[in-house]
């Protein structure tokens, strides 16, 4: 079993910024994949950015150029620094980990709520 819990999560302004990170533990276990995902109410869950165990990152065109996801391999933890946030930023953001042989996993999310 692996858990994943997030941290950073909170209330800030336009245009301000926020690093959020997530950190995996258990015992005997590879992460392929980590990622970011949000869902804002009413609203489907989505990709917001993900980076592989080699440092292959993708984001969705919505936070490209004002998000960062990074990842230390030796602590199992990924962060997302975001930038010029704006107010449809405003989600639940969920941790995701692709595991070697154990399936995916969930953390169980954090709010950032963007609003002056």
């Amino acid at each position: 079993q692996v858990q994943l819990v997030e941290s950073g999560g909170g209330l800030v302004q336009p245009g301000g910024s926020q690093r959020l990170s997530c950190a995996a533990s258990g015992s005997g276990f590879t992460i392929n994949t980590m990622a970011w995902y949000r869902q804002a109410p009413g609203e489907q869950r989505e990709l917001v950015a993900s980076i592989t165990s080699l440092g292959i990152t993708n984001y969705a065109a919505s936070v490209k150029g004002r998000f960062t996801i990074s990842g230390d391999n030796a602590k199992n933890t990924v962060y997302l620094q975001m930038n010029s946030l704006k107010s449809e930023d405003t989600a639940v953001y969920l941790c995701y980990a692709a595991v070697a042989r154990k399936g995916v996993y969930w953390g169980r999310g954090t709010q950032v709520t963007v609003s002056s």
